[in-house]
This record gives C-alpha cells, sequence and structure tokens, in this order.
C-alpha cells in the first residue's frame, strides 16, 4: 500500500496562543515542490484562534498549483445551506482540475457553540443536518436534479465530477456515518490498538451496507521528530490499513514542517 502524506497550510493551529496564519500560496506551491501528496484547510466560522475561510484559501492554493491535492479538513456541512455548500464544493472541483478531497465533521466542541449561533443554526442538530446534506450532496455536486429535505427540487450548474467524501471524527457514530455516505475516515488516533479496533469496525459497517473497503486517513499525533522513527510510525500506519497520513503543525515554522513531512515520505 502505498502511504499518501498530507500537511496543513497556514490558516490557523489547535493551539490559540500561538495561531499559524501564513502565505498560503508560498506554502501551497512550496508542498507541492517537495513532492508532498496534498494541502488542507481547516473550517470553522468562529473558532478558538483566527482562521481563514476554508474555500477560499483552498482556492488560493490550487491556483497557484498543478498536481497536489487539495482538501477540506473538515467542512462543516451543517453550518451552510447544502446547496450553497455544494455549489462552493463543485465550482473547486472544477478550477483545481478535479484535486478536492472534502472531508466533512460536525465540529470540535472544544470551539464551542458561537460560530453556529452566528450562522443561525443549531448546534444541537449538527449531527443530523450533517447526515441530511451528505445524502444529497452528490446529486447537487454532480449537477442531477435533488430534492433536498424540505421537498424542494434543486438542479446547480455547471455539475462537476464528484470528489472523494471523507467522514471526520473518532466516535462509534462518525464511523457509522462514514460506512452510509462516505468514501473514507478521518481520525485522530494514537493508540494502535484502539485504531486497528476502529478500523475493523469501520470496515464491517461497510461491509453490512454492502459497501467497498473505506479509505482511512490519521491526523499523526506524537509523530517522532526524527525522521527514520517517523517513517517507522506510519508504515506500522499502513500496516493497519491507513493509506494517508497528514501532519499537524508543530508551531509556525511551516516550511520545516513540511520539509520534515517530505523526508519522512522519502524514507517509507
Amino acid at each position: 500500500m502505498t502511504m499518501e502524506i498530507g500537511v496543513f497550510l497556514p490558516t490557523s493551529t489547535p493551539d490559540p496562543e500561538h495561531p499559524i496564519i501564513g502565505d498560503v500560496r508560498a506554502s501551497a506551491r512550496f508542498a507541492e515542490e517537495l513532492g508532498l501528496d496534498s494541502i488542507w484547510s481547516t473550517d470553522h466560522l468562529v473558532a478558538s484562534a483566527p482562521m481563514l475561510d476554508s474555500t477560499v484559501t483552498l482556492a488560493a492554493a490550487a491556483a497557484v498549483t498543478d498536481r497536489i491535492g487539495i482538501g477540506y479538513n473538515v467542512m462543516l456541512l451543517a453550518l451552510r445551506p447544502v446547496a450553497w455548500a455544494a455549489k462552493q464544493i463543485s465550482t473547486l472541483q472544477h478550477v483545481s482540475g478535479d484535486r478536492l478531497v472534502v472531508g466533512v465533521g460536525t465540529g470540535n466542541p472544544a470551539h464551542g457553540d458561537i460560530g453556529w449561533r452566528a450562522a443561525g443554526v443549531s448546534f444541537e442538530d449538527r449531527g443530523r443536518r450533517t447526515d441530511e446534506a451528505l445524502a444529497v450532496l452528490p446529486g447537487l455536486v454532480t449537477g442531477q436534479p435533488t430534492t433536498l429535505a424540505d421537498g424542494l427540487e434543486v438542479t446547480l450548474a455547471p455539475g462537476s465530477a464528484m470528489p472523494p467524501i471523507l467522514v471526520g471524527g473518532n466516535s462509534a457514530r462518525a464511523r457509522r456515518r462514514a460506512a452510509t455516505y462516505g468514501d473514507g475516515w478521518i481520525t485522530i488516533q494514537s493508540d494502535p490498538e484502539q485504531l486497528t479496533k476502529d478500523i475493523a469496525e469501520l470496515q464491517e459497517l461497510a461491509a453490512q451496507r454492502d459497501r467497498a473497503p473505506l479509505s482511512v486517513t490519521v491526523l499523526a499525533v506524537g509523530l517522532s521528530s526524527d525522521v527514520a522513527p517517523a517513517a517507522e510510525q506510519l508504515s506500522a500506519y499502513a500496516a493497519q490499513g491507513v493509506s494517508r497520513v497528514i501532519a499537524l503543525p508543530t508551531g509556525a515554522d511551516w516550511q520545516r514542517d513540511y520539509e520534515f513531512a517530505a523526508k519522512v515520505r522519502a524514507a517509507l
């Protein structure tokens, strides 16, 4: 199995005291020049740290690159009317030359509900709204006549090729959502034993729904700062069925992080 290595664009960081908002175009070009496989943007309306808009960020990254994959990690579908989200996804897929991957999640409660209140949508209903959106998203993105939850039929144009959908989250509900609607699953998991159990559950859920095995993406937590041990960790992930690892930021120096990720990729 070939392991893909991705990195986050410098749009923010989980550490609110040290937010990273850097040059998106320069970082996207640099990641592509290094031979990395994908670049990703986080997505919140209001977060615990400053954060750029994910769709604009990915559009800027797509405009200055040619090969590297671009992705939401993860898009909060329930924050948006689904038709509007689908229009953004379809357009971004088109302008990027079909390089988009759409990670979808329901939001980290650590950020609170202020972004949801600001958008005028229910924080408590975000799981249900996400499921409803995922059910109609493929039809909307590809330009098919699609009936929304309220009975309205919508056809968006121009339609685009449907990008892969990866459902993020460590919970059993997230794995069920991935098995039902997704092409893959995204997890933050540093315990190898638990990861093995979670992947087995995920693939069993997919089989129960007569679906092919799903891809697994891991956000790398606790990755060694030395190349050889880090490559061993990623090889162990691959043996568990992980096809992609996304390196988390270690600080403001995204150039150093990208160079390290490229060295680890070369050592696999």
